[in-house]
């Protein structure tokens, strides 16, 4: 099955929404802000290489499309910024306890509901198209072993939603945050998104390679790193996958 207008693209199953997404950019019919959702993904993809596991029709497996052409290369942290606070914006009036685990897990509590995989491309110093890739846990009660520590919205409210609706929601407040980037309101972007950030005003647990270690985080660098301090005052920064928060 598979239904779709110019904004929307709904599947039944297909290998990734990303993979989907890149391939009608590829064949010249994307269009900017086009969702495309999938009830099944085969070869549903995750951050750090992992697989993304989610129960047919059960939870949002979508990809937003997008063309950021006025964006330089080493701003690409900023769309996972502003997916990031798209989905604390869906999520905060039906829940409690939201924030975003960095760099773009969202987290209810001490529990992961969403994560977020950016791919793009690059054309000289800006990017010619991007896709989002979320996967947003909102019906599914039971959930693989290995998985440390998964919830959903039904877990967590008992009531269902709609991945369509949901996906146009979502989509929806992501549009407007993409907006303010497009004007260049990357400052009110940074406050919202170190205003939201998992664990921020704590001290944690750290875990670099096998050692752990205890800090309390500083901001976030212009590239996307994390900016530690240590009980001693000592800073340092780390880039995405040189560092592990310890749930």
């Amino acid at each position: 099955m598979q239904t779709e207008n110019k904004n929307c693209i709904v599947l039944s199953e297909t290998d990734s929404t990303n993979n989907y997404a890149n391939r009608l950019i590829t064949a010249g019919k994307a269009v900017e802000g086009a969702v495309v959702l999938s009830h099944f993904q085969q070869k549903g993809r995750g951050q750090r290489g992992n697989s993304w596991e989610s129960t047919f029709g059960e939870n949002m497996l979508a990809t937003i499309i997008l063309f950021p052409r006025f964006l330089p290369a080493g701003s690409q942290f900023y769309l996972s910024k502003i997916t990031s606070l798209a989905l604390v914006d869906w999520l905060k009036p039906k829940v409690n306890g939201v924030s975003i685990k960095w760099p773009n897990d969202i987290y209810v509590e001490n529990g992961k509901i969403a994560g977020i995989l950016i791919e793009t491309s690059i054309q000289g110093n800006y990017f010619h198209s991007a896709v989002i890739g979320i996967g947003l846990n909102l019906n599914q009660l039971d959930f693989s072993c290995q998985l440390p520590n998964p919830v959903s919205l039904k877990k967590l409210t008992g009531e269902e939603f709609n991945p369509e609706t949901t996906a146009g929601e979502v989509r929806d407040i992501f549009m407007r945050w993409y907006q303010k980037l497009k004007d260049g309101l990357t400052e009110e972007i940074d406050a919202c998104y170190f205003g939201n950030l998992f664990r921020k005003n704590a001290w944690a647990q750290f875990r670099k390679n096998e050692t752990l270690f205890e800090a309390r985080i500083l901001g976030i660098g212009e590239y996307g790193q994390l900016l530690l301090a240590d009980r001693a005052g000592n800073q340092s920064s780390y880039l995405f996958k040189e560092i592990e928060f310890v749930i």
